[in-house]
């Protein structure tokens, strides 16, 4: 029942100020706003709820199967066991990420089918999975994190300058969109467990970096994708 409590309460401070935005915008600019109203806030409720019931259920499921899951993994004592599910779990939370499709069909709309809807969730799902790898052996191996964010980020920068210039920008949205509503989530409560059984003086940092991490793999991998097909 707290779970409901704090979730609708999360909702309600989130959405009603733009409600009450948008309302004032209709009045303000629309002749006949009535009907747009009347629209208008039987969306909202539609989202509101959609909303809540999702974010219900990221609290109760999503994040203890996630720091769960990173709890477990490293007990199994097999470092390359380890990686291979955490690049599979990278993988499949990320195929499952709303935003990610919805960049695949605008990406196959506008670009009348060049860049495939397929071809384009494919490469950010294994960004993402050989990111998590990434930033799993820099906790294991105690690499710092700044480190491999300015060599991910000049790899970056390098690429863009040997792909097509219209991959360039779809390469950095779909770094964006691994930060969405499933995967950031998931991945955020896997490093937190994965560091509270490694434990240490800086399990409290190891704990994040896992989305900073994330967001540069999908990046690289559409780049690439671009190199190959450009």
């Amino acid at each position: 029942m707290d779970h409901i409590k704090e979730a609708a309460w999360e909702i309600i401070q989130a959405v009603l100020p733009i409600i009450a935005l948008v309302i004032i915008l209709i009045l303000i600019f629309i002749s006949s706003p009535l009907p747009v109203i009347v629209q208008f806030l039987a969306g909202a409720f539609m989202v509101t709820t959609g909303l809540g019931l999702f974010l219900l259920g990221v609290k109760v499921g999503l994040l203890p199967l996630g720091e769960a899951i990173g709890a477990e993994l490293p007990q199994w004592g097999s470092m390359p066991l380890i990686l291979f599910f955490v690049a599979i779990l990278g993988v499949a939370i990320t195929v499952a990420e709303p935003d990610v499709r919805v960049l695949a069909a605008k990406v196959d709309i506008v670009s009348e089918g060049a860049v495939s809807r397929h071809l384009l969730i494919a490469a950010v799902a294994i960004g993402v999975g050989i990111a998590l790898i990434v930033a799993v052996a820099r906790v294991v191996w105690s690499v710092p994190l700044g480190y491999i964010l300015v060599v991910g980020y000049l790899a970056v920068f390098a690429l863009s300058y040997f792909v097509p210039p219209h991959f360039v920008p779809i390469s950095f949205d779909s770094g964006g969109v691994t930060t969405g509503p499933m995967t950031a989530p998931f991945i955020l409560a896997l490093g937190v467990g994965f560091a509270s059984v490694l434990g240490g003086k800086s399990s409290l940092a190891d704990s994040f970096g896992y989305v900073a991490l994330a967001s540069i793999g999908p990046v690289l991998a559409v780049m690439l994708l671009g190199v190959i097909f450009g």
